[in-house]
């Protein structure tokens, strides 16, 4: 893998453009989290957790061609089920 060249293409050979969905991503999700009750935005933060790893499996998917193994498949599928347990749980008042 390269360290990128004056094309400003980076090491997965891509031009810097690839980042721009990323980062307006990342920027609306911290917006979004400004918008949340106080009381909720924790577990809305660890519900992002979940998403975060899924996401970043299929980038390593498709972005970088390395397909997920059971593991990975297993530890996503795990955080998810952390991720619903935190959103949805049964609270009292």
């Amino acid at each position: 893998m390269g360290t990128g060249d004056a094309a400003g293409r980076g090491a997965l050979d891509r031009s810097a453009l690839w980042l721009v969905p990323g980062e307006i991503s990342l920027i609306a999700f911290a917006w979004l989290l400004t918008r949340v009750d106080a009381a909720f935005a924790g577990r809305a933060y660890a519900a992002y957790g979940g998403i975060y790893i899924l996401s970043s499996l299929i980038w390593m998917w498709v972005a970088e061609g390395s397909r997920p193994d059971r593991w990975d498949v297993t530890g996503g599928a795990m955080c998810l089920a952390g991720a619903a347990i935190i959103l949805f749980a049964p609270r009292g008042p």
